[in-house]
């Protein structure tokens, strides 16, 4: 790891929403050339995070850093401009825009002059199809090809390529590979390893420990919005995360009380707590 500071720091940093407290002292940081692995369960506060982060809510205390100074996001467009770009799960892609189209959205290549520009077709295509082959996904090689025709793993892929070329520092992936099958997951995997490669901080928040653990270098635990545990990679074993996203209570103790019960009832598993 790098002695520089940090590409992008949480210290200390709670949300409340009125009288509710959704994050509570989150203290976070990534590296360039880094991947930092948010692991939380459904609820665990990933998405506050998330938001918080790309500038869609505020800290209500605590202090956000990049490269060692105080930063403020107080909209998405300011953590855009500072490099911080967010990919949701199922790529922020419009199916039935080109993936040319799709590339340049908002920031579209134009040709003439004055008030006879028009959207330069050729030139979003070509580049498209090129950073995109950059990223190792060599299927794609029509930038006029609709983007609903692509998988899942694609549109990432595109989403990401995108984040790249226009400069981002920081990647935050939002459950990247929730939906996708273990070819298309294993796709936008090798995307993460070559974003890292390139120098970008990546933040991959997932809920799948084989996932993070084949692409991370350092993980945090996210639990009721506190960070229950901050390691390093090889540090701790797959149970040993699964466990901790657990809450703390061993899978391997739930799956024998559970067994113990179904030897004595029968068969029958234990009723729903209520």
């Amino acid at each position: 790891m790098s002695d520089k500071a940090p590409v992008l720091e949480m210290r200390n940093v709670d949300k409340s929403f009125g009288p509710i407290d959704v994050l509570h002292e989150i203290s976070l940081k990534v590296h360039e050339g880094e991947v930092l692995c948010l692991l939380g369960d459904n609820g665990a506060g990933k998405s506050t995070l998330i938001k918080t982060l790309s500038g869609v809510h505020q800290p209500t205390r605590g202090q956000m850093m990049m490269d060692g100074q105080e930063v403020r996001f107080p909209r998405p467009r300011d953590a855009q401009e500072m490099g911080i770009a967010t990919v949701h799960q199922f790529g922020g892609t419009y199916p039935l825009m080109s993936v040319g189209r799709n590339f340049f959205a908002g920031a579209e290549p134009t040709k003439g002059f004055g008030p006879f520009k028009v959207f330069d077709r050729q030139k979003a295509n070509q580049i498209a199809v090129e950073e995109v082959q950059k990223m190792g996904i060599t299927r794609i090689t029509d930038g006029d090809r609709l983007v609903g025709g692509l998988s899942g793993g694609e549109r990432q892929s595109l989403a990401i390529a995108r984040a790249v070329y226009f400069g981002a520092r920081v990647l935050i992936l939002d459950e990247p590979t929730a939906a996708l099958g273990v070819k298309q997951a294993a796709h936008v995997l090798r995307i993460v390893n070559e974003a890292k490669r390139r120098g970008l901080a990546v933040i991959f928040i997932t809920h799948q420990v084989m996932h993070a653990m084949a692409v991370g270098d350092h993980f945090a635990v996210l639990i009721r919005g506190a960070i229950a545990a901050d390691f390093r990679k090889g540090e701790k074993s797959r149970e040993e995360i699964a466990d901790l996203m657990a809450g703390g209570e061993s899978m391997a103790d739930l799956e024998a009380n559970i067994e113990g019960y179904m030897e004595t009832h029968d068969g029958h598993p234990p009723p729903p707590a209520h």
